[in-house]
Parts: structure tokens; sequence; C-alpha cells
């Protein structure tokens, strides 16, 4: 089983763009809530969501095609390197999304990033957000354009549950870093 301190240093080996990292914790924290959902291993989904974009940094045009056999010739469980390459289906792979990690992971990799982008806007960061105001901010397609709403809602008809039940349950797992992802309040941090 990957641990997060591994999936650490097996990212820092590709991951160097602060944007990129900040971005591995969002999700990493955000898989963190998802486990704790659903009675998981919080650390193991933790380093899932830490190494999800592993090869993305160097290959952004191919990304996933160069995760899985450097993945593997680390050591890293080929359950665990599916988990990660499953985050690609229908993008950049036919590695359809199975166990409640794989659902998981698809659907909190791009909702990680509308979350991000409705805390930095609040004079409290991510400290006073709460479901409400996400749900305003994801029905504006203008807002955090880049984030693909289509496909965070096939996600959680996958884990069949509520964009407001994920959308909470990943707000509430980044509150509990807020300052390690730079989400508290401009004169708190």
């Amino acid at each position: 089983m990957l641990s997060l301190q591994r999936a650490i240093e097996l990212n820092e080996t590709m991951v160097h763009q602060e944007h990129l990292l900040l971005h591995a914790k969002n999700v990493c924290y955000a898989m963190g809530a998802m486990a704790r959902y659903f009675g998981e291993n919080v650390e193991h989904w933790q380093a899932i969501g830490m190494l999800h974009d592993y090869d993305y940094e160097q290959y952004p045009e191919d990304h996933l095609a160069h995760t899985e056999e450097p993945l593997l010739a680390a050591g890293v469980d080929p359950a665990d390197v599916r988990a990660i390459l499953s985050h690609g289906y229908e993008l950049h792979n036919d590695v359809r999304p199975e166990t409640n990690m794989e659902k998981s992971l698809y659907t909190v990799d791009e909702l990680t990033g509308i979350i991000q982008a409705c805390a930095r806007m609040r004079p409290a960061g991510i400290t006073d957000l709460e479901i409400k105001s996400f749900m305003k901010k994801f029905k504006d397609r203008k807002f955090a354009a880049k984030c693909d709403r289509d496909l965070i809602l096939k996600g959680c008809e996958m884990l069949g549950m509520s964009l407001e039940d994920v959308a909470r349950i990943c707000i509430e797992g980044m509150k509990e870093h807020a300052a390690e992802i730079g989400l508290l309040p401009p004169n708190s941090q």
C-alpha cells in the first residue's frame, strides 16, 4: 500500500511548479476526506491524491502516458497505479473508475480547483466557505472556467452522491489543512 511519505517523495522527483504542488495537496486532502467518508484508509487515499498528476508537469499534452511504467518500476502497487490512471478516464485513457477510491479521484481532481478558486475570493479564505456559496460559483460556468463541471457531475453520479455532499466533504477536508494550502485569511498566514 502506497504511503503518503512515499507518494510525496515520488511526486517531488517529477513535480516542481508551485501551482501543481498546491493542486496535488488540494486533491490529497480532499481524497483523505473522501476516504474518511467511506471508512477507508485516509493516508492511503491521500497518497493516491498526492501522486495523481505525477507526469503532468513534464508531459502535459501526453498526461498519464508516462505514469504507469515508472511508478510500477518504483514499486508502487499495480492497484494504486490503476487508481491514478483512472482519473484520466475518457480524457487520456480508457481506465474506467471502478472503486470508490477511483471514482473519488476522478471527481475531486476538478472539484478542488473550484473550491480553491472560491476560497481565494473570500476574505476569510476557506474557513467560512459554505456549500451555498460554492454552489453559486459552481453554477457560474465563467468562474474557474477551466474546471470541467460535467466531469465533476459524472463523477458524483458514479459515486451515487450529490454534488453538494461531495463538495461539502472536500471543503471540510481542505479546511483542516487551510494553512498548508494557502487558504487562510491573508492576515493570518
